[in-house]
Formats: C-alpha cells, structure tokens, sequence
C-alpha cells in the first residue's frame, strides 16, 4: 500500500490594486467594522505580513484571510452587504395601521367584539389579499390590545356556592 504526500493549498497571491498608503487609508476610514477588519487584512498583506501573521494579528483564522484575499482579488465588494438588506416593507402603511387602531377602538359593526378573525377580515378587506388571523393578532398585540375573553367557568359549577368564596372588602378578617 502506498501513502499519498499531504497536498499544500495553491499558493494564493494577493493582486493589489492599490497602492498600500491607499490601502491603509481605505482600512482607517471604513465606517462598516467587518469592511474594515477586511480592509486592515488587505493592508497588512501588502506591507509585507504573511497569511498566518495577519490572521494572529486580527484574531481571526487563516482560512477567513484567505477568503478576504480572494474576494479582493475577484473585486468584490469588502463590506458586509448584510447590513444594506432592508427586508420586506411591514404589511400595513402607518396610514393603515392608524385606520386599524381606530376601528378597533369600536365597537364591530356586526357582533360588537373583536375577535381574531374579524379583525383578519377586517385587514382582508382593506389589502385586497387573504389575512392569516395570527397575522391579525400579531398587529392587534403591536397596537397594543389584548383579546376581551371571558374567565373560564367549570361546567358544572354552582354560582350560589362560588359566591361564599369570593372576598369582599367588608368581610375582612383580623388575627
């Protein structure tokens, strides 16, 4: 049986497009921490640091170096891209959000309460779209109400004897 040598990384060559005071400049400047740590990165290799230096210096391992060389080397943006994502605009406008706590401070117009699912209707109706009632409650709760439910009552409780044990502010006891 024959034993294979362990094979060494291509050796990867940093392709500078700038000059290093330029380099430094761009790693001072950076507003963004993960552009500028990449920033720093490419500025220590160009003076002169190797990979394993740079990665001891800035904390991180060689294999994140190396993914920074990279990315420098095929002009790709260094800055974290993830802060730049705003996501998905809320489903309701602040105009329809208002509209909502008003209504809802009425009484419904068919049954008097606001239930989940009438307010789900409700929402359907101005969007023009389906409205999952947890999306409902999910702006009900953000708007700050609560659902109006009864207090649980046993099905077989008796009203009279519940009565002899509620407290009263008359009946206090004194020890």
């Amino acid at each position: 049986m024959q034993l294979t040598k362990h094979r060494r990384r291509p050796r990867l060559e940093l392709r500078l497009r700038h000059h290093p005071d330029n380099l430094h400049a761009l790693y001072r400047e950076s507003q963004d921490p993960v552009e500028r740590a990449r920033w720093h990165a490419i500025w220590l290799l160009a003076t002169g640091h190797s990979i394993p230096q740079v990665a001891q210096i800035l904390g991180y391992s060689t294999r994140w170096v190396r993914m920074v060389i990279q990315r420098y080397n095929r002009d790709q943006p260094l800055a974290d891209l993830r802060h730049r994502n705003p996501g998905q605009p809320p489903l309701l406008t602040p105009e329809l959000q208002e509209a909502f706590r008003q209504a809802l401070l009425q009484p419904h117009p068919r049954d008097g309460l606001w239930t989940i699912r009438n307010a789900a209707q409700w929402l359907s109706e101005r969007l023009g779209r389906p409205v999952d009632p947890r999306r409902a409650w999910a702006w009900m709760k953000r708007l700050g109400f609560a659902p109006l439910r009864p207090r649980p009552r046993h099905r077989e409780g008796e009203p009279e004897r519940q009565e002899g044990f509620k407290k009263t502010s008359s009946s206090s006891s004194s020890c």
